[in-house]
Parts: structure tokens; C-alpha cells; sequence
């Protein structure tokens, strides 16, 4: 039996990794599934360079900004798979979230409307907000830049962003360290059952479809070790089907909340599973359809234009100089290719490209694929916007008109 350790944070979205050892998917593989948990993402992303996991549960952006050396330790790295969509929620503390319409469901549902009514709360708050992000290069943190740009605010100047590990913003926001915070499950669904937040923005409506959590590994790992990888791949497809199964929600939110995986109550597990959110203490559950995916619309699938929009983003907020090399590099970190060669003889459905239009689908589509019927689920943007990964530059030059 092979022995992987993979490093992961106690998220829900760590749930395809858990699922893969405790259902015995990996076992079936012929693969011993360690699973080492962290507190914070710079010590993940140390465990996974410098050797000491073969594989990590690491936020995409991450990935791809060690592989350009903007993290604090260059290393090429690889994500052959997605370990999960969307799953992110921005909560603020009830003294901020006092200031906006107080309508929980418009406030989720139209988030255009929602910067604006923030943008205008932050005038009549008693200082600048200070908003926690879990990483600098993270998806919460590009798209709530993303999302509060639209409404004329400048996340550099408008707001503070404070990084803290995501088991760690509850307390913060408690001590008053912080007035708010966007991270992944289930840390802000406590803080709004603890009676510290409201939500105010959800991932999943700012984009429909967004790229969240990445199986990641070293590239020179991965090529070397490519039967090993690609059992683990079928381990980990097999998994998030499992995951994404209606019927086995309550049972994974079981074993989430065991003390070496999550280790918070089921009840704070299950909503973002579910799709049914608690927004705001005490009040009726609001329903968010697609709030995490898993598995289903080929969410596994390492679309390469997803890491292209990643570095787009990273390049307008200064995080990154745009180079041929910079986007050819952050292109390559999304391993389709490997993908397609460990399930593509599995029969597990996949998209016919690598790339596509990011936020072109408004309606669920069908797709060619290799095997069998696949449908892809709306990808659009809050604001309308589609990223055409062959032309970057104007996609950029459209946020300066």
C-alpha cells in the first residue's frame, strides 16, 4: 500500500480528503491516506514545499503564487484536481451589519446592490473596518477586492485586511480585533450562530462558479510518481461524488466534526453542504442553491482559465508583474492533462477544452465530453463581466475605463 500524506486545514471544504480515507476510497486505491492538519495556510504551504506531505488542501491562489515566487517560499507546484467550488461567506459583526438592509435575502441575492449599501455603511462607522482574510492569496481575499471595487471602494485604502488563520476569526471578531471576516466554512456559519455576525456576501453569488480549494502537489513529485497519482485521483472523484450526495450529507457532516478534522458541531457543518444558510441569529434559513460543490458539473476538473483569471487579478492589485513567462507559469499550475489521464479511463465525464470563457454561462449547458453527457452550471459574475483567458489584457484594461 502507498502512503501519501496530504496536509489540509480544518475546513469543510477539506471534506473530499476526509471522505477519501474514512470511507475507504483511498484505501481501495491500494493508497494509506495520511491526513496532517494545520492552522494556518503558511504552514500548510511550508509542509507541502519543503517535503515534509506529498500533497496538500491548499486555497488556489496560493498555489499558483508560489509557483511565480510571490510567496514566501518559491516552488513549482501542481493542481491536478479541485477539491471543491464556491463555499466562501463574508460575515460582518451585528454593529456593522446594523448599518445595511436589513432584508438578509436581497442583501445575499443582489450583491451589486449590496457593495453599495456597504460602501455607504462604512461612512457612518466609528473607524476604517478592519476585514480578516485568511491569505493575501486567496480566493476570499480576490474576490471580495473584486466584488467591493465595484462600488468604488479601494480594498487598499477603504478598509484594513488583517490575515488570520479561519478557526482563529470567530475569537478576533469577538475580542473586537476585527469587524468582520470572508472565509471558508464553517468558521463564519459559528460566528452568525454564536450571535457575533450577520452574512452579507456569499461566494457563490459573486461568482457562480468559482475555483476555491485545489488538491495541490510538488510538480517534481507528481511527475515522478504518476501511477501513484493517478490512483489518488480516482480516490479523490469517488470521494466528491460520495461528498455531493444528498443522502450523505448528516453522515459527513458527522465525521467533519470529529476533533481531528474540523472539530465543531455537525449543526455548524451541514448548512453550507446543504445550501441552507443561517444568516443571521435566530431567523429562518435562506436558501443558496450551489453554496459548495464537490463533484457534480465537473467540479474536479482543473480548468486552466481559472488559473488565468487568478493571475489577472493578482496582476491588478499589484500582486504580480505581467509577463508572458508570469501567465504561462500560472496557466500551467492547473493540470488538466494529468486530470484526463488518471480518470479519463475511469468513465468519469469531463469537459472536451481546458479553457473556456470564465462567466459566459448564465443557464446550466451541456458539453462535449470524452465519455459521457456532461452539463456545466452558470459560471457568471455578479457584475456581468466574462474573462476571455486569450485576451487578458483587455479584461484588464476594462477596469480602468
Amino acid at each position: 500500500m502507498t502512503r501519501i500524506s496530504a496536509a489540509f486545514l480544518p475546513l469543510t471544504d477539506s471534506a473530499v480528503l476526509v471522505a477519501a480515507r474514512e470511507k475507504g476510497f483511498a484505501a481501495t486505491q491500494d493508497i494509506e491516506l495520511d491526513l496532517v492538519r494545520s492552522e494556518s495556510w503558511a504552514t500548510l504551504r511550508d509542509r507541502l514545499v519543503y517535503g515534509q506531505v506529498q500533497a496538500a488542501h491548499m486555497l488556489a491562489p496560493l498555489a499558483i503564487a508560489v509557483t511565480l515566487g510571490l510567496s514566501q517560499h518559491p516552488a513549482s507546484l501542481a493542481t491536478p484536481f479541485k477539491l471543491s467550488v464556491n463555499g466562501n461567506l463574508l460575515v460582518m459583526g451585528t454593529a456593522f451589519a446594523a448599518a445595511l438592509d436589513p432584508d438578509i435575502l436581497r442583501r445575499i441575492e443582489d450583491p451589486v446592490a449590496t457593495a453599495h449599501d456597504f460602501a455607504a455603511a462604512i461612512g457612518l462607522y466609528r473607524r476604517k473596518p478592519v476585514i480578516g482574510i485568511v491569505h493575501r492569496f486567496s480566493c476570499h481575499a480576490l474576490l471580495l477586492r473584486y466584488w467591493l471595487s465595484s462600488a468604488g471602494m479601494d480594498p487598499d485604502r477603504d478598509l484594513v485586511l488583517r490575515v488570520l488563520p479561519p478557526s482563529l476569526m470567530g475569537a478576533a471578531l469577538k475580542a473586537g480585533e476585527i469587524d468582520g471576516f470572508v472565509a471558508g466554512e464553517p468558521w463564519s456559519t459559528v460566528a452568525v450562530q454564536e450571535e457575533q455576525a450577520e452574512i452579507v456576501a456569499v461566494g457563490a453569488r459573486i461568482w457562480q462558479r468559482g475555483v476555491e480549494k485545489v488538491l495541490a502537489l510538488r510538480t517534481e513529485w507528481m511527475e515522478a510518481n504518476a501511477e501513484t497519482v493517478d490512483r489518488l485521483l480516482i480516490a479523490l472523484d469517488r470521494a466528491a461524488a460520495w461528498c455531493d450526495d444528498p443522502a450523505n450529507h448528516i453522515e459527513l457532516a458527522g465525521l467533519l466534526a470529529r476533533p481531528g478534522y474540523v472539530d465543531r458541531p455537525a449543526e455548524a457543518i451541514l448548512p453550507a453542504l446543504t445550501g441552507r444558510l443561517v444568516a443571521r441569529p435566530g431567523e429562518a434559513l435562506v436558501e443558496v442553491p450551489a453554496t459548495m460543490l464537490f463533484h457534480r458539473e465537473a467540479a474536479g476538473f482543473p480548468w486552466r482559465s481559472q488559473g488565468l483569471w487568478i493571475y489577472s487579478q493578482l496582476v491588478r492589485w499589484g500582486m504580480a508583474e505581467a509577463s508572458l513567462e508570469a501567465e504561462r507559469l500560472a496557466a500551467g499550475v492547473f493540470r488538466s492533462d494529468v486530470y484526463r489521464r488518471a480518470l479519463g479511463g475511469v468513465g468519469v465525464p469531463m469537459p472536451g477544452a481546458s479553457l473556456k470563457v470564465e462567466g459566459a454561462l448564465s443557464e446550466p449547458m451541456a458539453v462535449g465530453s470524452h465519455s459521457a453527457g456532461l452539463t456545466l452550471g452558470p459560471d457568471r459574475f455578479f457584475d456581468g463581466r466574462v474573462f476571455d483567458p486569450a485576451d487578458i489584457t483587455a479584461y484588464l484594461n476594462g477596469f480602468r475605463r
